[in-house]
């Protein structure tokens, strides 16, 4: 069109890359929080703060008794808990754990109680520290304990822990669990757990190495999510020293309980 007879062509705006070279300052970045344009930064900080708090920054609690049960077996019954509670926020918690066990009409075997401050270090562990209290009839050892806890993938929950008792005695727990839902409130549950000792520990009847090891199966029925009855079977064995030690006693190192209780929390 330019070369045809009577036709001109307006000059064209230069945009762009095609602006000539300058000195200008660069805009303004943009604002992350775009009401702070129209009212005062310092009453939107503190509505964002307020809102925050408000859909997830208060503080929350949870008390838990994974077991709560009697145990059927061959000579004596007995009885174990196993709960724990916490309070805190996303990041900070302070928990509190408890569990043992004992035998009918012959007091508790073993207990303890551990305080502790967790801190989420991803969306799934928590790693925790602080002080366990032994209970039972055993020296009442005091321990410096750190451990983890959380979510594995394939949804196993875990839980570890290590602890340093004031006579320099080293002790260890592995545990976990699985919640396998065969209907939306049946729920089938294998669970582990491993106890080890770094050295013999005669006062508490503990030897070397892995002191024993449980083995359980439970099939409880949400009557609601927060209420749980459950049935089933749990096998300890105590292995090494440990073994040595309960024979001694006259006891039996292995143990097979028909178990029935509760899974509540709140």
């Amino acid at each position: 069109m330019a070369g045809m007879p009577g036709v001109t062509m307006p000059a064209m705006e230069q945009t762009g890359t095609a602006l000539a070279a300058g000195n200008a300052p660069a805009p303004a970045p943009p604002m992350d929080h775009y009401a702070d344009r129209q009212f005062a930064s310092a009453d939107m900080t503190k509505a964002r703060r307020d809102m925050m708090s408000e859909s997830g920054g208060k503080p929350f609690y949870q008390v838990m008794f994974n077991l709560a049960e009697y145990q059927a077996r061959q000579g004596r019954d007995g009885y174990r808990w196993d709960g724990e509670g916490w309070f805190g926020g996303d990041i900070n918690r302070l928990w509190l754990k408890s569990e043992g066990e004992g035998a009918l009409r012959e007091g508790i075997e073993s207990a303890e109680v551990q305080a502790l401050y967790s801190r989420a270090v991803g969306p799934y562990f928590n790693l925790q520290g602080g002080v366990r209290q032994d209970l039972g009839p055993f020296p009442k050892r005091t321990y410096a304990t750190v451990g983890f806890e959380g979510l594995s993938p394939y949804m196993f929950e875990v839980e570890g822990a290590l602890f340093l008792s004031t006579k320099g005695d080293l002790l260890g727990r592995l545990e976990g669990y699985y919640d396998q839902r065969i209907t939306q409130r049946l729920v089938l549950q294998p669970r582990v757990e491993f106890n080890l000792a770094a050295q013999d520990v005669p006062e508490s009847r503990l030897g070397a190495g892995l002191t024993d090891a449980e083995l359980g199966l439970r099939l409880r029925y949400e009557i609601r999510r927060q209420f749980a009855p459950y049935v089933g079977v749990s096998y300890v064995t105590q292995t090494g020293r440990t073994a040595d030690f309960t024979r001694a006693e006259g006891k039996d190192p292995s143990t097979t309980s028909f178990v029935a209780g509760v899974r509540a929390w709140f």
